[in-house]
């Protein structure tokens, strides 16, 4: 008899628990929920809009600044008609290493003549061959979100020999 009111009263603890447990993550997923913009589609979802335009890309041949380190550099000229397959990349015929000199491109980064293990190859990487996996033109558009990011030069941060 003791043991079966005992369990009761862990199950009545138990369920309260549990119960305001629900509550809180309910009231959270609701603020979350209101916090991030949606980035969906239209609504309903499976409804037919017309398509915006395509944007304008920017291609007036400047290298653009980097927006964080380790970024891939912008493509700053149009690559429109380019060929890149598994037999032919353009790209490849002015951002090479022996071709740079000619066309005046600047070399794609030794990096991308290495395997995963760091040793070094005489060709660009398979890994490495398809361009605009990672670097992308850029485009006239407004961004999706909106950002708050402070550079580290803009925040008075001095370069370490600078002092």
């Amino acid at each position: 008899m003791r043991r079966q009111d005992r369990i009761r009263r862990l199950t009545r603890r138990h369920g309260l628990s549990i119960a305001a447990a629900l509550v809180v993550l309910a009231t959270a997923t609701t603020a979350i929920a209101q916090m991030v913009p949606a980035l969906t589609g239209p609504q309903p979802p499976m409804a037919v809009v017309p398509a915006e335009p395509l944007p304008k890309w920017i291609v007036d041949d400047v290298r653009k600044m980097r927006a964080y380190p380790e970024q891939p550099p912008i493509i700053p000229h149009s690559i429109e008609g380019y060929q890149l397959s598994v037999n032919a990349n353009r790209c490849l015929s002015c951002h090479k290493r022996e071709f740079t000199q000619g066309s005046g491109a600047p070399m794609i980064s030794v990096t991308h003549y290495m395997t995963r293990e760091g040793q070094m190859l005489a060709d660009v990487s398979p890994r490495r061959y398809f361009c605009t996996a990672c670097h992308v033109p850029q485009a006239d558009v407004a961004p999706l979100v909106d950002s708050d990011f402070v550079d580290m030069i803009d925040l008075g941060v001095e370069h370490a020999g600078d002092e």
